[in-house]
């Protein structure tokens, strides 16, 4: 059995195809498998789109992504563990590649991410820098992650301390127990947060984080990124100021 752990928040938008993409690419894999949408305090119709696509729903009120990739894994019945972001398109090629990795002995990994649609320029100019530095350093974000459900449990999940950058704290963990892969085909999720958001704002948390280290990641303060109003699509960011 394999399980696609996707947690979510508000994401009516976006869960349907990304239920839905699962779905399809496992009709090719062609291997048991489980999707669980783990709803947390959605005040939307996340849950019943995510129902009327046949996924197991988990409802939870953490707001805090760490406890919720946990508390989908908690129910999870499966040997491979896929942490899924609700708004990232999984295909075949990226799930066969992951498979393969871990069945050679890895112990987890993470694909590397396009992004749908347009950018801002500023993105479009760092993007191939930070995807060059992911495969180099063998770290990438949270929208596709994989491991065993052995590695998961020696490795204690995801740090519930953390309100973001958890997924870095987990692929360190899953350094630390054997080898963690990116493999060469990349999965498309969404860049909301590079249109909705100027550049400045985003080099606001990462001065931050560089100022204050990890710990400025346990608390919601400073993370509106991630856990304030969401702007509209319609308000894109396309100036670098």
């Amino acid at each position: 059995m394999i399980s696609f752990i996707i947690p979510a928040h508000d994401e009516a938008e976006y869960i349907g195809a990304t239920v839905q993409a699962v779905q399809v690419a496992m009709r090719e894999v062609r291997e048991p498998f489980e999707v669980i949408v783990v709803d947390d305090a959605s005040i939307d119709a996340t849950a019943e789109i995510a129902r009327g696509l046949e996924a197991q729903v988990v409802s939870v009120s953490h707001r805090k992504i760490s406890a919720t990739r946990n508390s989908g894994a908690k129910v999870a019945q499966g040997e491979i563990l896929f942490f899924i972001d609700a708004d990232t398109l999984a295909n075949a090629r990226a799930i066969r590649a992951s498979l393969a990795v871990l069945r050679s002995g890895a112990v987890g990994g993470g694909c590397v991410f396009r992004f749908d649609g347009g950018l801002p320029l500023w993105a479009r100019v760092l993007y191939p820098v930070a995807v060059a530095t992911a495969r180099t350093i063998r770290l990438v974000g949270g929208a596709f992650l994989f491991c065993t459900r052995d590695s998961f449990d020696a490795t204690g999940g995801f740090d519930e301390r953390y309100f973001a950058a958890e997924e870095v704290q987990f692929i360190k963990a899953l350094k630390k127990i054997g080898r963690f892969r990116i493999p060469g085909p990349t999965v498309i999720t969404s860049a909301r947060k590079l249109r909705t958001h100027k550049l400045r704002d985003i080099l606001r948390v990462l001065v931050r984080w560089v100022r204050g280290g990890e710990q400025l990641c346990q608390s919601r303060e400073g993370l509106e990124i991630w856990y304030g109003k969401r702007e509209s699509e319609t308000q894109r960011c396309d100036s670098p100021s």
